[in-house]
């Protein structure tokens, strides 16, 4: 969990707004640590969280959790934290073997056509279980759903059309009706060719970025690299003057570090002053 970052974005695990909607997009970069952080951020916040994770593994995010001070295996032992391992529970539908049942989360990879549905009911079982918990059980915080990332679901034939579906119903049934937060992540190519269309990574972005109330875009510097500063986040927030929608956009430069990140006004690095 990133100190600074919470005071940028004026939060702490004890007082958090609700019904939020992060979007963390990011541009020929790395912008995982923002992930590592909402994930340690709501698990110290005492939430219940559903973790897609279709990028890395269970035991990467773990790995880096325990440097954040957070263990995800006490947390899903506990029923904190639901973690779909996208990467292995794949080839329980893509090889199927008798001894390893299949996914119905994942049976998308069948025919990716047909949508995300089984996905997204997936999600909705599992942030209504955290609402509906059994007498006795432990009582947990507002549901958040975490997703990494979007970008995956392109390469594996689903059609952005569908992408922006399934984050839609997500963002109605996890922050307008249950008031819990969700934060996504999305990978665009800057030299994506034009003649995607409308089934790129660009208009994937375009699409959540309408959705979300909050956009951390990372990318690199303009200069080029820097060992002393790693990239620039722009934090745009969407906000309601009235019927008119404002936004609120800032931007900060930061440095990854093994145990969390550095965040600064640009130009205000100590490396530079």
């Amino acid at each position: 969990m990133f100190t600074e970052l919470n005071s940028i974005l004026n939060t702490s695990p004890d007082s958090f707004s609700r019904g939020e909607y992060i979007l963390v997009s990011e541009t020929n970069t790395d912008a995982s640590f923002l992930i590592h952080h909402f994930l340690s951020f709501y698990l110290r916040s005492r939430c219940r969280v559903c973790f897609l994770g279709l990028a890395q593994s269970f035991c990467h995010y773990s790995a880096v959790g325990q440097r954040l001070g957070v263990s995800l295996t006490q947390a899903k032992e506990k029923g904190q934290l639901v973690f779909l391992e996208g990467l292995k529970e794949s080839l329980s539908v893509l090889i199927q073997q008798e001894n390893i049942p299949e996914n119905e989360a994942m049976n998308f990879l069948r025919n990716p056509s047909v949508g995300l549905k089984s996905l997204y009911e997936f999600v909705y079982s599992s942030v209504m279980d955290s609402v509906c918990m059994e007498e006795g059980g432990e009582e947990w915080g507002p549901p958040v759903l975490l997703v990494d990332d979007l970008s995956v679901l392109l390469s594996l034939g689903v059609h952005v059309g569908a992408v922006l579906d399934f984050s839609h119903y997500c963002r109605a049934a996890v922050c307008s009706k249950l008031q819990g937060n969700m934060v996504m992540l999305v990978r665009c190519n800057a030299e994506e060719e034009e003649d995607e269309g409308d089934e790129g990574s660009k208009a994937l972005l375009r699409g959540l970025t309408h959705q979300c109330s909050l956009n951390l875009h990372v990318h690199g510097l303009p200069t080029g690299y820097c060992k002393d500063i790693h990239g620039q986040m722009e934090v745009c927030w969407k906000r309601r003057q009235g019927d008119v929608p404002h936004l609120q956009t800032n931007l900060f430069q930061y440095k990854v570090h093994d145990k969390g990140a550095s965040f600064f006004a640009r130009g205000m690095s100590s490396a530079v002053l």
